[in-house]
């Protein structure tokens, strides 16, 4: 597999290799259940953090596109079109090859399939009600699926109305009124629903569509300032990025330290924690996306995990893990036995996500630049 490191941003790539690290990293616990002490706190901190980082980071380069596109182009619907086209070359692919394949594991082993599996196929499993058991990691492609088509929806019917109006302008407001609306959603929530455990948040607001779109609507806002206040952007990207993450670590030790838990305080878990996340995250941006290159020893270990990690995102948790817990269960395992068991289960991962890029994602994405969609969509 050959890269174009010229061609890369070496700090986003260090987020994208970070996000799907912390996320494999929580998902180990599956196969250590009783681990305790830091490490097991750390790890489910990484799963509430690791796909957060995800939506920003989309949030940031597909703002760059939109921005672009809107300020340069009439922004037809068939720009909209094109813009759709080309983010569900890269995402849809992957997805229903896993979703087929989760089928296929769940029938084997025994596992009844949900109610309304045809959900699915449409990204409306998670929509607004609580998340399903079955494919898991699938919430997150369905808070990015809805993300990709309400923000140029919106940027497109605006303009039928206000076509004179600054473009510039209108992508902020827009980009505002996304993340108001979705604020405002999960605001409504906290006051009309009874105080639950965080299983309960996990399944019902974490991963519900009607309450996160707003999470990749940090990363556009960010895109729109790297642009538009460039010069700010780079001045202030060691303070900012100091800020975010000096934010990340605080709040998640004043958690456990104030005793902040969702029994006593609902509205900090499913409307402000949400946005603390976002915002920190989002002011690692600055300094992350001017980071053009490292050293080889680390630039190409990090390069490699960013480019697979969407392969690893959907592959490494419901149908690796799963197929060797099921195969191999772990739970009587302890010492060298259970290291040699979490080595082997991370080669698999590795070596079956380069598989599935380099023969399928890889060549999938790339038909949406053959001429013949270019002719038809442009």
């Amino acid at each position: 597999m050959r890269i174009d490191y010229e061609k890369r941003i070496f700090g986003l790539d260090l987020m994208r290799a970070i996000a799907i690290l912390m996320v494999v990293c929580s998902h180990l616990l599956w196969i250590v259940p009783d681990m305790r002490g830091i490490t097991r706190k750390l790890f489910s901190v990484f799963g509430i953090l690791g796909v957060d980082v995800f939506f920003v980071l989309s949030g940031f380069l597909i703002g760059r596109i939109l921005y672009k596109m809107y300020t340069t182009t009439a922004f037809s619907f068939k720009d909209v079109r094109y813009f759709w086209l080309r983010r569900w070359f890269r995402t849809l692919p992957n997805y229903y090859l896993t979703l087929i394949i989760n089928i296929i594991v769940a029938v084997y082993i025994g596992n009844q399939l949900p109610d309304h599996l045809w959900r699915y196929g449409f990204f409306l499993h998670n929509f607004a009600t609580q998340l399903p058991w079955f494919y898991p990691e699938s919430w997150s492609l369905s808070v990015e699926e809805f993300a990709y088509i309400i923000g140029p929806l919106l940027l497109y019917l605006i303009l039928l109305f206000r076509k004179n109006a600054s473009r510039s302008l209108l992508f902020f407001q827009v980009t505002l009124l996304i993340l108001v609306l979705f604020i405002l959603s999960k605001l409504y929530y906290s006051h009309h629903q009874e105080i639950r455990h965080m299983r309960h948040w996990t399944l019902n607001v974490k991963s519900i569509v009607i309450y996160r779109i707003d999470a990749i609507y940090y990363g556009v806002l960010a895109a729109y300032i790297s642009i538009e206040w460039s010069k700010m952007w780079t001045k202030l990207k060691y303070v900012a990025c100091f800020v975010g993450v000096f934010t990340l670590i605080a709040i998640n030790f004043l958690i456990p330290l104030k005793s902040w838990y969702i029994d006593y305080y609902p509205d900090f878990w499913n409307v402000w924690y949400f946005i603390i996340k976002s915002v920190s995250i989002a002011l690692c941006l600055p300094l992350l996306s001017e980071m053009r290159s490292a050293p080889n020893w680390f630039k190409v270990p990090v390069t490699y995990i960013s480019i697979l990690s969407y392969a690893i995102y959907v592959f490494h948790y419901s149908i690796i893990m799963q197929l060797m817990k099921y195969f191999i269960p772990s739970e009587t395992m302890a010492g060298l036995d259970l290291v040699i068991y979490i080595l082997v289960y991370l080669l698999i991962v590795f070596v079956v996500s380069y598989a599935v890029y380099r023969f399928f994602e890889k060549p999938m994405t790339d038909l949406r630049d053959s001429p013949k969609i270019k002719k038809h969509y442009r």
